[in-house]
């Protein structure tokens, strides 16, 4: 399976239920103003999120770790064909390096991935399986011809 490198890029994420959870308190605390609600960066990384994923699903994956340069030669568009992954530079700051001081200040803690990943997966297997993709919508994976240029 396709693995964008650095191995240990920081991903910050943000579980639904801990935003519930950090919106209600403040609300009931009178807290309000902007904040940036996603987890600490580095919170997660892109091995340990892969890794994660790999032994929650019981998947046989191994991971084939390629540059970033190589992956956006290849014409694979970071985000929409390798979801949360960007290369490094201005979007990955802006999204993974996000400073959450504020709303760490205000409360909000989010819990580890392999929590946030292991109920997910459960949640999909209760509902059948990932929701179907649209006709007229473009499929949101990496295309397995996409993929075996790069792992192979």
């Amino acid at each position: 399976m396709l693995a964008p490198e650095p191995r240990a890029a920081g991903l910050q994420y943000i579980d639904a239920r801990d935003m519930a959870i950090w919106v209600l308190a403040a609300a009931q605390r009178g807290v309000g103003g902007a904040f940036n609600t996603v987890s600490q960066p580095g919170h997660t990384t892109m091995a340990e999120f892969l890794d994660t994923c790999i032994r929650v699903t019981g998947a046989q994956a191994e991971l084939c770790w390629r540059d970033p340069a190589a992956i956006q030669a290849a014409g694979i568009k970071p985000w929409v064909e390798l979801p949360v992954w960007l290369p490094p530079g201005e979007l990955y700051r802006s999204m993974h390096q996000a400073d959450v001081s504020k709303a760490s200040a205000a409360g909000l803690v989010c819990r580890p991935i392999g929590e946030t990943v292991a109920d997910t997966w459960k949640w999909m297997l209760e509902i059948g399986g990932p929701a179907p993709v649209r006709a007229d919508r473009p499929p949101r994976w990496l295309s397995r011809e996409k993929e075996a240029r790069l792992v192979h």
